[in-house]
């Protein structure tokens, strides 16, 4: 693949990539952010604070059940029709609907109906989303070498730490623009009406990109999978459900990290919401490097290994994190909030070829992407709510930490059973190369 159009086309992929992720959890995170501090207030005035904060996050939560449908939706149609024509239709669904958040009416307008319409655009992000990670990585990885495919790879990864920043940043400049109460009545809304500036940006550079090398074959060789979805199911079940598990110890601290710690800073321990944004701004501007170095030392050290130390890391850091925001101290808190996303992103910096290379090409955009989405429902939706709940319950961050290990436990007995194939050349089918007696070794690229 070291050929003329490929070195002039992998920056074109990889910008495409990282600007379409971008913007699609820009959209996701300000929801998250928004659902910390601004939701219960505006669609759920009349509960109490826990129970208020309980009912935004569930709203939140939908949105991830919602991301597994997007995997198979969309997982069918990036197998059937192409990497470049699925990842336009994603962005479309998922600008839309964000955009649309920015209008739904408040309680006092319509009561619980406004409830009712948030989850309801909620749904629709979550299927946008759910089926965008997968596109984004194969237009990049597939148009890269297999020798640099962790760094290649990781780059649309990059788009969660720009899309974190661009949410956190747009609430925290209108926060300070409209002021406490002009930020409940109309403050919020601007950021999710952005949303239609972005979403043009992104389509017209997506619509600049060509299809990617391997899939065009696939099509030239009448190679494409009738139903690559309940294929990839009946033969690859095994790698869909360790690609969900090694994400426990990836995800459901990352919306701890970023979602819930909003809620907790501001409610328990008192801080203001710029503040909290900030720190969380802080930590997600460190992300910009962490995650394309980690997927480079992916390639060098081995991709399991590189997220076997994160996922270490994760699970040692559950109590120092706590113990650090819990000193009130200024400077410390800010401190365990850099820190925290350190863990995360060496995990998911090799995360995106680690379950990508794991399938076969004609039906790696559903596999890849079921596997990852399907960790939506145990690990990242749930997290906020189960971490909210507990601290509720128990009025103690110490279950929150435990349950932080749990995941990382859980993610490491996964990841030694998921195969290596990190030295197959992801351009030829698996089955192919089995079959031939090859042993598909990677390509010079």
């Amino acid at each position: 693949m070291a050929t003329t159009d490929s070195r002039r086309q992998l920056p074109r992929a990889v910008l495409a990539a990282v600007v379409g992720t971008s913007i699609e959890w820009y959209d996701f995170f300000l929801y998250g952010s928004a659902a910390a501090l601004v939701f219960p207030k505006v669609f759920f005035p009349k509960s109490d604070p826990l129970a208020g904060v309980l009912l935004a996050f569930g709203t939140q939560a939908v949105g991830f059940a919602a991301r597994p449908v997007g995997a198979a939706i969309f997982g069918h149609y990036g197998d059937r029709i192409g990497r470049k024509a699925t990842l336009i239709v994603t962005l479309l669904t998922m600008g839309i609907a964000t955009t649309l958040i920015g209008v739904v009416p408040g309680y006092a307008t319509i009561g619980l109906t406004g409830a009712a319409l948030l989850t309801t655009l909620r749904v629709f992000q979550g299927i946008g989303v759910g089926g965008e990670w997968g596109g984004s990585v194969l237009i990049s990885m597939e148009w890269g070498s297999n020798k640099r495919r962790g760094l290649v790879a990781s780059w649309p990864q990059v788009g969660v730490p720009i899309g974190l920043i661009l949410g956190n940043g747009a609430l925290l400049v209108f926060s300070r623009i409209s002021g406490d109460a002009g930020f409940l009545s109309w403050g919020w809304r601007i950021p999710f009406l952005l949303s239609l500036v972005l979403l043009a940006v992104g389509l017209y550079i997506r619509l600049g990109i060509l299809e990617t090398p391997p899939f065009a074959r696939l099509l030239e060789r009448g190679r494409i999978a009738r139903r690559p979805v309940v294929e990839v199911i009946q033969k690859q079940w095994r790698e869909i459900i360790l690609s969900a598990l090694i994400r426990m110890s990836e995800q459901a601290p990352f919306y701890i990290f970023t979602a819930f710690v909003l809620s907790y800073g501001t409610k328990t321990l008192k801080f203001s919401n710029n503040f909290m944004l900030t720190a969380v701004f802080i930590a997600a501007i460190l992300s910009l490097l962490t995650i394309p170095l980690a997927g480079y030392l992916s390639d060098t050290i081995g991709r399991r290994l590189m997220y076997g130390i994160g996922a270490v890391l994760v699970g040692l850091y559950a109590f120092p994190y706590f113990g650090l925001l819990q000193t009130k101290v200024a400077a410390l808190v800010v401190l365990g909030v850099v820190l925290s996303l350190i863990p995360h992103d060496l995990q998911y910096g090799p995360q995106a070829s680690l379950i990508a290379e794991n399938f076969t090409g004609r039906l790696r955009y559903s596999g890849a992407t079921l596997g990852y989405q399907l960790a939506s429902v145990v690990a990242g939706g749930p997290a906020p709510l189960i971490a909210a709940a507990l601290l509720g319950y128990y009025h103690s961050t110490v279950p929150i930490a435990l349950y932080i290990v749990g995941c990382a436990i859980v993610s490491l007995v996964a990841l030694a059973l998921i195969p290596n194939r990190q030295h197959l050349d992801h351009t030829a089918e698996y089955e192919d190369a089995a079959a031939s007696g090859t042993s598909a070794s990677p390509s010079s690229a």
